[in-house]
């Protein structure tokens, strides 16, 4: 589980390192070079390391119910494998085998961004009340959570699907800078360490 949240750091410290190249860019240049879209840039790495970390620790999660080291949820004992997947553990295929690379084929299509179906994976692994957990974690409440998380990846969904445009200002984009990014960044890595705290 500790690579999950190595990994999910390393994510993290590349988002940043984006948002210092356009400190550096917007520090020896005029306000003719726009840098707003490695602010954009920023806040879809950050989701996407988000999605990554959770499709990364239910895997593995997963796996470690499997081997017998961790308990099982009910989630889990309603997920399906395929026949494929029981031969294999039938003849004494590693857990990672069969077990990782089917929760990884099922999970492939799905991402793990919006706040309900965050929670739904982590039930695979886990029985904590999710939100309610973290929102202790950050003081702050479950519903104060789900709602700044969804609010970040409904603006990563404005970024990656609609250009950023405002709507209500044809030819403009929703306003951005360092510090809206910068504090994604921190909240998705507040939530994402809670989230390892308190699900594993």
């Amino acid at each position: 589980m500790n690579s999950a949240l190595t990994q999910f750091q390393e994510n993290l410290k590349r988002a940043r390192e984006l948002g210092d190249l356009a400190s550096a860019v917007e520090s020896v240049t005029t306000s003719v070079i726009d840098v707003s879209d490695m602010w954009r840039a920023q806040i879809v790495l950050v989701v996407s390391a988000l999605d990554h970390f959770i499709h990364d620790i239910t895997r593995l999660g997963m796996i470690e119910i499997a081997k017998g080291s961790r308990q099982k949820t009910d989630a889990y004992l309603r997920f399906q494998m395929p026949f494929t997947a029981v031969e294999s553990a039938l003849i004494g295929a590693p857990h990672e085998n069969w077990v990782g690379e089917t929760v990884r084929e099922k999970h492939s299509w799905q991402s793990f961004q919006d706040p309900d179906k965050l929670a739904e994976a982590i039930r695979l692994i886990s029985t904590v009340k999710l939100w309610e957990a973290v929102g202790i974690e950050l003081a702050l409440s479950a519903a104060d959570v789900k709602t700044r998380l969804q609010l970040i990846v409904d603006r990563r969904n404005k970024i990656a699907h609609e250009a950023d445009l405002d709507p209500a200002n044809p030819g403009f984009r929703w306003p951005i800078n360092a510090g809206m990014a910068t504090d994604t960044i921190n909240f998705i890595e507040h939530v994402g360490k809670a989230i390892f705290k308190v699900a594993l």
